[in-house]
């Protein structure tokens, strides 16, 4: 399926989404808003004729010139028609928030953190939205580029991750 007759099946399926195609640096994807993000990617997983069974990586992109925005991408792959597609939404970088897409896909969960993680995104409705990467008491969010690079972090205790990963987790 080209990646028009794709937008045109989302159009059709999912109302109000007013899906759009954008140009990457390896072919196309869709553009979406965050509105209808879950029925998007519900009706992708679902439909027979995109089955994309599998949510491959989520990521996003905080570009300089972007005006205050972030884009968050969804890697998806159908392994039945053996092809792929990326999802886009853009998200305001003052307070950004999605839906979780971790009811859809069990791999959006870790993806989803590590998106929290390094650049803030908020995902509404997710099992256990916390840092993955970084430390709980780092500040802020490093792969955002208002994010002052030169920043100290707070000094912690020093802690045994094998004897104690989680201090103050039971």
């Amino acid at each position: 399926m080209a990646i028009d007759a794709l937008v045109e099946a989302v159009a059709r399926a999912v109302p109000g989404s007013e899906p759009q195609t954008y140009e990457m640096a390896n072919g196309h994807g869709i553009l979406v808003g965050a509105g209808q993000l879950v029925e998007v990617l519900t009706f992708l997983r679902d439909d027979p004729s995109t089955s994309f069974d599998m949510l491959v990586d989520v990521t996003a992109v905080d570009y300089e010139a972007s005006d205050g925005v972030i884009d968050v991408i969804y890697s998806l792959r159908s392994f039945k028609h053996g092809r792929r597609a990326w999802v886009k939404v853009k998200v305001d970088a003052a307070e950004p928030s999605l839906p979780s897409a971790s009811a859809l896909w069990k791999s959006a969960n870790w993806a989803e953190r590590e998106v929290w993680d390094m650049f803030g995104v908020r995902f509404e409705g997710h099992p256990d939205l916390r840092r993955i990467l970084l430390y709980e008491e780092f500040e802020g969010h490093p792969l955002r580029k208002s994010y002052p690079y030169q920043k100290r972090q707070p000094l912690i205790e020093e802690r045994d991750p094998i004897r104690d990963p989680w201090p103050g987790r039971g």
